[in-house]
């Protein structure tokens, strides 16, 4: 049978692989019968998770490899060395254009480095951002770039927002998504020397809809669509609005049960709560992609569970789906394709 996407599993990264990873698997592919799993990894392990559930085996296939690639390791060097790792061997399934896609809960930069060097960028790019889907009131946003280049210049960025724009429209399906530049100020004399050389090349891109710059207390209210930045002040972002969303969570809880009028209230809002607090659970949107590459390469978290391997399954079908890779090359402007100097 010839499936619609085949996806690369690094079924040893990550702090719950290999039974989170397998069993999000399993449930991706009794979800569509149209995709197929293979699994880079200790094969008697993985056989092993397998061997839990009911599953059609003709969608699964599992490549043995002898190396894990750990999160202590340098990336760069990691990479070179330990070329039998279920990252490495997955990552070149997908150069090879046996894959369509790979996702890996482990090592973010060995992800990042491994994606870069052994899939490759698309002609035009000069960087591949890491961009994730970030919950906000008003549905989701993309973050962008939340981790692959610290040392971004401003003609990386305007690629940011022009590949980022690409995303939201034919992923999520955002028509003219909203861009903004991550500063300190809705001004546009405010911000360091990098925000304030990007924003007027943003102002001159015409294939996107930038709307200025956004203050990081006003991103969870939804308002725009794609949120430029560089890697270091995107991760920052990142990490602290999963740390918030956790501490709320854990108050809000203990709150409740401090009391017997707060658990009888808990009670009664228990079911509204839930459904409010499932629509900031970043694991409900999959992972974060590597945008620019020839092929796709996705990142999710270390403590990754079912779930989120599951979504970040399904996430990659629609990505190949929508063409994305082919419609970033064919969207970049003439000026942001020349050579990297």
């Amino acid at each position: 049978m010839t499936y619609n996407t085949v996806i690369a599993l690094d079924a040893m990264g990550g702090d719950n692989a290999p039974g989170e990873i397998v069993k999000g698997a399993v449930e991706a592919i009794n979800a569509r019968k149209d995709i197929k799993i293979h699994f880079f990894g200790d094969k008697e392990k993985i056989e092993a998770e397998l061997s839990k559930y009911q599953y059609d085996a003709d969608q699964t296939e599992i490549t043995h490899t002898t190396e894990e690639i750990s999160c202590d390791e340098a990336p760069a060097m990691a990479i070179k060395k330990k070329k039998d790792s279920s990252l490495v061997v997955g990552l070149k399934s997908v150069k090879a254009g046996e894959c369509d896609a790979f996702i890996s809960a482990g090592s973010s930069g060995a992800v990042l480095v491994g994606g870069q060097v052994l899939v490759g960028k698309c002609k035009g790019v000069k960087r591949a951002p890491l961009a994730p889907l970030v919950p906000t009131e008003k549905g989701i946003s993309l973050l962008i770039d939340c981790g692959a280049n610290v040392d971004a210049r401003p003609e990386h960025l305007v690629q940011f927002a022009q590949m980022g724009s690409i995303y939201m429209e034919n992923v999520v399906g955002i028509k003219k998504p909203k861009v903004a530049i991550v500063n300190i100020g809705a001004e546009e004399a405010k911000g360091n020397a990098l925000v304030k050389e990007t924003y007027p090349l943003l102002k001159e891109c015409k294939n996107i809809n930038f709307v200025g710059s956004i203050e990081a207390r006003d991103i969870p209210k939804g308002d725009v669509d794609v949120i430029v930045t560089e890697a270091f002040v995107g991760n920052v972002i990142l990490k602290l609005e999963e740390g918030l969303a956790s501490t709320l969570i854990g108050v809000v809880k203990k709150g409740m049960m401090s009391s017997l009028r707060g658990k009888i209230g808990g009670l009664l809002v228990k079911p509204s709560l839930k459904k409010t607090l499932k629509t900031f659970d970043a694991s409900e949107h999959g992972g974060a992609p590597l945008l620019g590459l020839r092929g796709l390469v996705v990142k999710i978290h270390g403590s990754s569970t079912a779930k989120e391997t599951k979504n970040a399954i399904l996430q990659c079908v629609s990505f190949k789906e929508a063409k994305i890779n082919e419609k970033i090359m064919e969207h970049l402007t003439p000026e942001t394709e020349q050579a990297d100097a």
